[in-house]
């Protein structure tokens, strides 16, 4: 099978997040109080946040999924998501994109998001 032309062999499908950033807890604490409208669990628990980039400037990377395409907040969560990260002390500015590449699966839960659920 072809790789896409941008995929670099071996790297991951989802770029890892800056977590060594003095904001990065903060950050993560902020999209948990983001919730999809139709799953009782945030949606970083959800493993609806891909990465989160935090640049030497404050300035904030979100890239973020859906548990479906077709999702009728699909509009507006990450308007929700910047809504939430923007207000932090420290924060520059935030861009909140969206990916179905690779697409959401169960398999990206928390353990705490499984058990809340009844998947565990």
């Amino acid at each position: 099978m072809n790789q896409p032309q941008d995929r670099i062999e071996g790297t991951p499908l989802i770029k890892p997040s800056t977590t060594d950033h003095p904001l990065y807890d903060q950050v993560v604490e902020a999209c948990r109080t983001v919730f999809d409208p139709e799953i009782p669990v945030n949606i970083h628990d959800l493993g609806l946040i891909y990465t989160i980039e935090i640049s030497d400037q404050n300035e904030v990377e979100i890239l973020m999924s859906l548990t479906a395409p077709g999702c009728p907040v699909a509009g507006e969560m990450p308007g929700w998501v910047a809504d939430a990260v923007e207000p932090l002390a420290g924060v520059k500015s935030v861009n909140v994109g969206m990916t179905f590449d690779p697409p959401w699966g169960m398999e990206m839960m928390s353990d705490e998001a499984r058990l809340e659920l009844g998947f565990m």
